[in-house]
């Protein structure tokens, strides 16, 4: 597997989560600062985006946002980032960070996290991204995620090798190691997405 030098992390913009979780994400804005990996998010300036490029760039690192036109208008954008792409949609936006990332990480979050992992998960499925996803299960936030997932896959929906497509830790500190030991995942994977 290449060496990973950036990385699209997927994340909350709540401000009002419990502080384990802007722990977490400031523990891995130091760690990617630390092995010089490009962190791409979703460039807001606030929750655990801001708190996760706020970490990155006070730690020498360079965080690169990518953000739809509409979120500037609004000012949701993070004012310090390395760099600021703004695109036209939310489909640009995840086009852009899944193109230029090595790997996806993607930490406790809402609808559009959820919908992220799901949508770069039935990627890696039909071999168009397969690159290593890892989850961070910051204070078991997906543990009833995981449970569905194994239901889907006992009930026949999935198979269990599509449970091999992403890695689940629970600090911080095991995501690179994570990536490192990602199963090779290949288009020629793509047969198994009919079950």
């Amino acid at each position: 597997m290449k060496k990973i030098k950036s990385v699209a992390v997927y994340c909350a913009s709540s401000t009002k989560i419990d502080e384990c979780y802007f722990e977490a994400a400031r523990r891995l804005g130091v760690i990617l600062a630390q092995n010089n990996i490009v962190c791409y998010n979703g460039g807001g300036g606030i929750g655990l985006m801001g708190a996760l490029s706020d970490a990155v760039i006070e730690n020498g690192g360079k965080a690169i946002g990518v953000i739809p036109q509409f979120m500037c208008d609004m000012g949701w954008g993070h004012s310090s980032l390395s760099d600021l792409i703004v695109v036209e949609t939310m489909h640009e936006r995840k086009a852009v960070m899944a193109e230029n990332a090595d790997a996806v990480v993607a930490l406790p979050g809402g609808i559009g996290t959820l919908e992220e992992f799901f949508e770069i998960l039935t990627w890696k499925q039909l071999g168009l991204f397969p690159k290593p996803i890892v989850l961070l299960n910051t204070n078991g936030f997906y543990d009833d995620i995981l449970a569905h997932l194994n239901k889907a896959v006992a009930q026949n929906f999935m198979r269990v090798q599509h449970t091999e497509m992403w890695s689940t830790v629970t600090l911080p500190e095991q995501i690179l190691p994570a990536m490192a030991n990602a199963v090779e995942w290949g288009a020629d994977l793509r047969k198994m997405a009919k079950v």
